[in-house]
């Protein structure tokens, strides 16, 4: 579990480094602040309280997490509330895993205009999915999605791609029928990937000329720009079908809320270089280790901090918000199978994890009888942070 604490933490390496390298480089705003809750979070400088057992008198310090969407202790309560609350909203159908990629020559130009270009990114996969599905010759049908904004690789390297969940079929263009797709493919990835790469190159195109696009300095226009996204073949690809509700809500808890690298997978810390593991998609999915200067490994961290109010998770046909009432009950009614229902939506963090874990947070470890009863202290407390 990420909410726990671990031997080797980002927030150490960045109270470690903050004066050599966090404050000498021109980090933005949002970044800046991404930096200074993760070193903060759970110390005295966000405040804390004291809780008292009101039966023994035990008393235990703790500190008030930053709740920053980028800090690796703050996602895990957040992350298994949207997952039980999504999985109530999906039909008990399979569901399929598809992701969008763009090639390496559209990188820079998406880090220059990271809230624009995001958002393009979100709207081509999105179009191309339900354009493709609308289509006769595939499903004929409208789908539904959600998709989730990813923006690094295993080893912490810029690489914007979409992931996407689609249930294995549609509703029908008059809402009578609901229809499954193939038991294999949603629709052919060869197929998808064409019209995603139409898509967003004209989306990029538009943006250009309505000013809320720059080019970067190495390309001269958008002619220049298409020629060499045209050169390449674009990655579209889907994993086989979750076979069972219990393995979808499993993904999910491994994709959603996840920031560029957790701290379980730093395994080495010393002499100015940080050694984390990762798996290797091109030799099998096996577990390597990578080591980086530390300076490096905190610019490659920080470059997937996101844009202040940006969304990293949309839906799309009857998955939209707009949609749910209307199209998303009208599909669990023509499927006619179970789903689950909501169990942890609107409760706090404390209920949270007593459910999860089974443990009551509130309950004395010493004497086992006790609850703890919560005391506000001040800031800056003279105590060690963890």
């Amino acid at each position: 579990m990420e909410n726990r604490k671990h031997a080797i933490e980002i927030a150490d390496i960045l109270r470690d480094n903050q004066h050599s390298f966090v404050n000498e480089h021109a980090f933005c705003a949002v970044q800046q602040k991404a930096l200074y809750d993760i070193m903060t979070c759970r110390t005295s400088e966000l405040g804390g309280h004291t809780l008292c057992c009101n039966h023994c008198h035990h008393q235990v310090q703790s500190y008030n997490s930053c709740r920053n969407r980028n800090c690796p202790k703050c996602q895990y309560v957040k992350r298994m509330q949207w997952v039980d609350k999504l999985s109530a909203n999906l039909p008990a159908v399979k569901h399929f895993h598809i992701v969008f990629t763009i090639p390496s020559c559209l990188h820079g130009l998406f880090y220059m205009n990271q809230k624009v270009a995001y958002g393009l990114l979100f709207k081509a996969a999105g179009e191309a999915l339900l354009k493709c599905a609308r289509n006769i010759h595939y499903l004929g049908a409208q789908a539904g999605i959600v998709a989730l904004l990813h923006t690094w690789g295993q080893t912490l390297t810029y690489h914007p791609h979409i992931h996407t969940i689609v249930p294995a079929g549609g509703l029908s263009e008059d809402g009578m029928e609901w229809i499954p797709s193939a038991k294999t493919f949603f629709v052919p990835v060869k197929v998808l990937s064409v019209v995603f790469r139409g898509i967003l190159c004209r989306l990029i195109h538009d943006g250009i000329c309505q000013h809320q696009i720059k080019l970067p300095d190495n390309l001269p226009d958008f002619e220049t720009l298409k020629t060499r996204c045209y050169a390449n073949k674009w990655v579209v690809y889907a994993e086989k079908p979750f076979a069972t509700p219990e393995n979808l809500i499993r993904y999910l808890g491994n994709y959603t809320h996840r920031v560029a690298i957790s701290n379980h997978r730093i395994v080495n810390y010393s002499e100015g270089k940080v050694t984390f593991n990762y798996k290797d998609n091109k030799s099998g999915g096996t577990r390597k280790d990578m080591t980086l200067n530390v300076g490096e490994f905190i610019r490659r961290f920080v470059q997937h901090v996101l844009p202040s109010g940006f969304c990293k998770i949309r839906y799309f046909g009857f998955m939209a918000m707009c949609n749910r009432r209307s199209q998303l009950d009208l599909c669990f009614s023509l499927i006619q199978t179970t789903t689950c229902l909501s169990t942890l939506d609107g409760l706090q963090a404390s209920e949270v994890m007593w459910l999860l874990t089974g443990k009551d947070p509130s309950l004395c470890p010493k004497c086992n009888m006790g609850r703890f009863i919560s005391h506000p202290v001040g800031r800056l407390l003279p105590v060690e942070p963890g």
